[in-house]
């Protein structure tokens, strides 16, 4: 039955999300920006797809110090990896856009250099994990580190609100934003792709840490006989 719901799940995000790559197409070229300005259709919502990874990966975590049950850790080191890859297509759109735009691919601008900031952390989670072999240890030890490296994320979303950046300021779901609203309803629909492809991986990666960690513990038994 599991699998078939990520079956069902994943052949929907790729109908949303081929659906949305025509209908982008064929969109009018924005006046000042041109074609490139379509990359915000993918650009956004990877954004808030690794913004609600952090904070499922921030809740697993405050579960398993409250509770000390595995199934809290295996969830939040399987979300915090799938939103680092979302963070990543993030980076790379907004590097892409720059390039056309600034012409230069980075700037050390506050919402750029805080986002880098937060793809760093949450790496340096998973490195983490890898550098303690003792199973609860490592999982105390991560997620304390997630809680912590969650403090970022308000940083990266608030930044150009907070900051005089070079990024520019918010153009939908903004009280001084102005977004078309067929524009609006087609980004909302990608997001909802993308939501339901994270939702997928993640629980993929789910199934594989828990494998890992069933073959670790037959692993340790074997030892100990």
């Amino acid at each position: 039955m599991r699998d078939k719901i990520l079956y069902v799940l994943g052949a929907l995000a790729i109908l949303i999300l081929a659906r949305d790559l025509y209908v982008i197409a064929g969109l009018p070229q924005e006046a000042a920006q041109g074609a490139i300005f379509k990359i915000i259709f993918f650009h956004v919502p990877a954004a808030w797809t690794a913004i609600v990874a952090a904070i499922t990966a921030l809740t697993m975590s405050v579960q398993f110090l409250r509770t000390k049950d595995f199934k809290y850790d295996a969830a939040a080191v399987a979300v915090t990896e799938v939103g680092l890859a979302f963070l990543a297509a993030n980076l790379v759109t907004g590097s892409i856009w720059a390039r056309v735009i600034w012409g230069i691919w980075w700037t050390w601008d506050v919402r750029l250099t805080s986002a880098l900031v937060c793809w760093l952390l949450y790496a340096g989670y998973l490195m983490l994990r890898h550098a303690i072999e003792e199973p609860t240890q490592r999982a105390t030890f991560a997620a304390v580190f997630s809680i912590l490296a969650f403090l970022d994320v308000p940083i990266v979303y608030f930044s150009i609100r907070w900051f005089r950046t070079q990024h520019p300021a918010p153009v939908f779901l903004s009280s001084n934003g102005s977004f078309p609203a067929d524009w609006t309803r087609v980004l909302l629909s990608n997001w909802l792709g993308l939501l339901l492809l994270a939702i997928v991986m993640t629980a993929i990666r789910l199934r594989q840490e828990e494998s890992q960690r069933e073959i670790d513990s037959l692993r340790r038994a074997a030892h100990a006989m």
